[in-house]
């Protein structure tokens, strides 16, 4: 009886496995996790996604516990994968504002039912 319930578990870790990522070598939930990992990155996308453009401070101040040079190596790689836009003014003093771009804010369901998911709570899809 013990050997069968094996067998059953194998083939259905098997059918899981293929379920979740069948994409080998060049996985593309490897590349979402790189563009957004990390402890600060997600935190970023959500005060510009609930606050709108930000600038520099403005951000600092909302994500307490980040430093200048993390915050600043965030912005860039967020700004290279396509995720944040970066406004330089030419102002003396100069303004550079941070904004969320749509391939951004195509991330927001995503992190919204994470952060439910994280949370234990049910998410509105999971009520209906």
């Amino acid at each position: 009886m013990e050997r069968k319930e094996k067998n059953q578990t194998s083939k259905n870790e098997g059918t899981v496995r293929a379920a979740v990522c069948p994409c080998a070598e060049s996985c593309p939930i490897g590349e979402a996790v790189r563009m957004v990992g990390g402890r600060w990155k997600m935190r970023i996308l959500c005060a510009l996604t609930v606050d709108g453009t930000l600038r520099y401070n403005d951000i600092k101040k909302k994500i307490t516990g980040i430093t200048p040079a993390v915050l600043s190596s965030s912005m860039k790689e967020l700004e290279r994968d396509g995720l944040v836009r970066r406004v330089q003014y030419e102002e003396i003093p100069p303004r550079v504002e941070y904004t969320i771009t749509e391939h951004g804010m195509d991330l927001w369901p995503i992190i919204h039912n994470l952060a439910h998911w994280a949370g234990n709570e049910k998410t509105e899809e999971e009520r209906a």
